[in-house]
């Protein structure tokens, strides 16, 4: 075998182990904390702001291989599924809620400085056939 392909091998083999390595070393659960946010809601012809209020909510049982998780809220003790879609630096949570309405939590790579991972949530539904839109920016915390 040429040296360049013995080279280029072990190269591969390498980065699929680090790949594989840091997969395995990802928290199986979080905890997320969004303070700050907007949403919009529609009525007689147009959108208005105001703020929404303070949202916590925990992510469980994460498997990244099955692309599932539950969401977990203080909400009657109850959890909904959740679909996994992996990126660069990130894992996208979404939820389809019971109406067909969406939600999702981008969850990024932890930050050095504050040990906390930066999240971001959107949610996109309705209420009495009215559009209700809201993105929130916050934490979670590995657990």
């Amino acid at each position: 075998m040429p040296r360049t392909a013995v080279l280029g091998l072990g190269l591969s083999l390498a980065v699929l182990m680090c790949a594989r390595a840091s997969a395995q070393d990802e928290p199986k659960g979080f905890d997320c904390v969004f303070e700050t946010g907007t949403a919009l809601t529609f009525a007689n012809g147009a959108f208005a702001t105001k703020r929404p209020e303070p949202l916590k909510f925990a992510i469980t049982d994460i498997d990244l291989d099955g692309q599932s998780a539950r969401l977990g809220t203080d909400v009657n003790g109850k959890s909904g599924s959740l679909k996994i879609v992996r990126a660069i630096n990130a894992n996208h949570y979404l939820e389809v809620v019971n109406e067909g309405f969406l939600n999702l939590t981008t969850v990024y790579d932890k930050d050095p400085t504050t040990g906390k991972h930066p999240a971001v949530h959107s949610r996109h539904f309705g209420v009495i056939g009215e559009p209700v839109v809201a993105q929130y920016a916050g934490f979670c915390t590995a657990k």
